[in-house]
């Protein structure tokens, strides 16, 4: 498929999808004309991407991550090492402090909404 199907596919952008090419994140061959040709399997690899870069995780991570998955699932593949799920974790852990911060700051937000909401 080419880039513009695959964008409409997955709602990212044309830009984005040049852009993980770029950073190594997805692969396409050439037509004579230059043109990317992708596999179907890299609509579920797109999705994975943008869930990945969701949860926080900079292009790199993603690179080394991705070989690590198998994209029909986004399960774990053998490739997976000691030191990526170490790595991973250290990530996760990032993201819970995330979220607690992020719940301290909505507690704060419903306090200043009832004492606004009055009696």
């Amino acid at each position: 498929m080419r880039i513009g199907e695959l964008a409409r596919r997955t709602g990212v952008s044309e830009r984005s999808l040049r852009y993980y090419e770029r950073q190594g994140l997805l692969a396409a061959e050439r037509t004579p004309g230059g043109h990317r040709e992708y596999p179907e399997g890299t609509v579920d690899r797109v999705i994975r991407i943008q869930e990945l870069f969701a949860a926080g995780l900079c292009s790199a991570k993603i690179a080394q991550l991705l070989p690590c998955l198998r994209d029909h699932d986004g399960g774990p593949a053998a490739t997976a090492t000691p030191r990526l799920a170490q790595e991973l974790r250290a990530e996760r852990e990032r993201i819970d402090r995330t979220i607690a911060d992020l719940c301290r700051s909505r507690a704060v937000l419903d306090e200043v909404i009832d004492a606004a909401s009055g009696p």
